[in-house]
């Protein structure tokens, strides 16, 4: 089969679902329930550590254990929801999700609390991939860059509940009831998803991958544990340089496998396309500048400027409002359409980086400084990541829409885990202490506490400037390869 006929849409899909929207909005709530689980518990690192006696390796390994299961799975869910039904896959990831919800909500240990978690991270595999496949399946080409750019506010409006509301459970229960929140949503949606979303798949595949599976799932985890384990072991340590060559090995070992089957679970001649290239360099830059610089800023909110978790949610509010606002309403969409893919990206981008980098100078003076960055931020964002989104599964036939939901989910998992792990270097070279709280609590004095607070906030500060000059190359970068790209196209089309 050639790539045009594979590229063609079923009849379906170039009409349009008839209850298109409506199931949008039934994909869009899978997705909060792993949003809001991914930012309430960022709010509840403080209660974890004083009602578990969590050492900071613990807390680690709660956030880690997720990220760990979830982007080696990412690949092998996409997959999966291609060959055996998005819907079913959609129908096993809430299931999965609720029900670690649930164990992680009754944990009474670090140790349960962490195999829960790592349990949830299969469900929002699941989930992170089928969510944005359906999406590509049921809307024209003319609707997508909108529905995408709803899928990405969903995203943010995620970002700024998460932290409001695990501010509001911290402030009236325990720490389990952050997890315990997700059970509703997931039934919720759950039923939604059985009466409302249409089942689809690959029309045919052939055997299913299981070497490539596994080889993807092995390779994506070992190097995400690199590099979530350089800046506690140190990156010439055996403990980095280990699974960081089992990773390079196993994943060449997967690139050069899947290029000699007949039916790969990846087909490596999506690389070849440049508009496919040019967004997924973009995304790994946004998500190495935003996650680590954002993961940066909620400490800064609650240990700098002594803000409690609702606060600090309240005030990180304005970026996600400021992506609902421009995606829910259209506008966005418009602004990429008239200024096509490339320049809304590179805007984006640019804003986004504006955005840090008056965090980055300002934020020590006050919340004024930073709340001009975040809408900055929120701006950039509600252009820049739909047009990235909608530019990655474009150039991907629709019966691989799955696993183009899985480079996605991906790329933005290795980005996010790679910011966050040398954002967090440079602030350790600048701030030397093992953690912020524990520096705090240790100073004897109010001065003590003034250096303490002083030495991170610069650290801080050239830490969210290398962020902002990651986000700046990425934009600056994928808008060139989406133009040459364009420019080919054109020129083929002349011909």
């Amino acid at each position: 089969m050639s790539l045009t006929s594979q590229r063609q849409p079923p009849a379906q899909a170039q009409a349009g679902h008839p209850r298109r929207w409506l199931i949008l909005g039934v994909i869009c709530l899978a997705q909060l329930t792993v949003l809001l689980d991914n930012t309430v518990l960022n709010v509840a690192i403080p209660s974890l550590t004083r009602e578990l006696d969590a050492t900071t390796a613990d807390v680690q390994w709660m956030i880690n254990a997720y990220s760990l299961v979830q982007s080696g799975l990412l690949l092998t869910a996409g997959s999966a929801a291609d060959r055996y039904g998005r819907k079913k896959m959609l129908v096993a990831g809430l299931t999965l999700f609720g029900a670690g919800s649930l164990a992680a909500g009754l944990a009474d240990s670090t140790a349960q609390l962490i195999a829960a978690r790592a349990g949830m991270g299969i469900g929002g595999a699941l989930l992170l991939t089928t969510t944005l496949a359906v999406a590509m399946q049921i809307f024209t080409p003319d609707e997508q860059p909108k529905a995408i750019g709803i899928w990405s506010a969903v995203n943010a409006l995620g970002f700024a509940a998460g932290p409001l509301i695990g501010g509001l459970m911290l402030n009236h229960f325990w720490w389990g009831a952050i997890f315990l929140i997700n059970l509703p949503v997931a039934a919720l949606g759950l039923a939604a998803v059985v009466v409302l979303v249409p089942e689809s798949k690959q029309p045919q595949g052939g055997r299913p991958d299981l070497l490539g599976a596994l080889l993807s799932t092995i390779g994506m985890a070992s190097l995400v544990y690199a590099i979530i384990s350089g800046p506690v072991h140190g990156w010439t340590s055996a403990r980095v340089l280990l699974p960081a060559a089992v990773a390079v090995l196993v994943l060449a070992g997967f690139a050069y496998y899947e290029s000699r089957i007949p039916y790969p679970m990846l087909d490596t001649h999506f690389f070849r396309n440049r508009r496919f290239t040019g967004a997924v360099t973009g995304a790994v830059l946004i998500t190495f500048g935003m996650g680590g610089a954002l993961f940066l800023l909620t400490q800064h909110l609650q240990f700098v400027l002594g803000y409690g978790p609702l606060e600090a949610g309240v005030r990180t509010a304005p970026l996600a409002l400021s992506v609902v606002v421009l995606n829910f309403s259209g506008v966005a969409a418009k602004w990429t359409a008239r200024l096509g893919t490339p320049v809304s990206i590179a805007l984006g981008m640019v804003l986004m980086s504006a955005g840090l980098v008056s965090i980055a100078t300002l934020a020590s003076g006050g919340y004024g400084g930073t709340l001009f960055g975040l809408v900055l931020i929120g701006v950039g964002c509600a252009v820049a990541n739909p047009a990235m989104a909608h530019a990655v599964m474009s150039a991907i036939p629709p019966a691989k829409a799955g696993v183009g939901a899985g480079v996605n989910g991906t790329l933005a998992e290795f980005g996010n885990g790679l910011g966050v792990a040398v954002l967090g270097a440079v602030l350790n070279s600048r701030f030397a202490a093992v953690s912020l709280p524990v520096a705090l609590a240790e100073a004897g004095s109010a001065a003590e506490r003034r250096q303490v607070t002083h030495a991170f906030s610069s650290g801080l500060e050239t830490a969210q400037s290398v962020g902002a000059a990651a986000v700046l190359l990425g934009g600056l970068l994928a808008a060139a390869l989406l133009r040459r790209a364009e420019r080919a196209d054109s020129g083929q089309a002349g011909v």
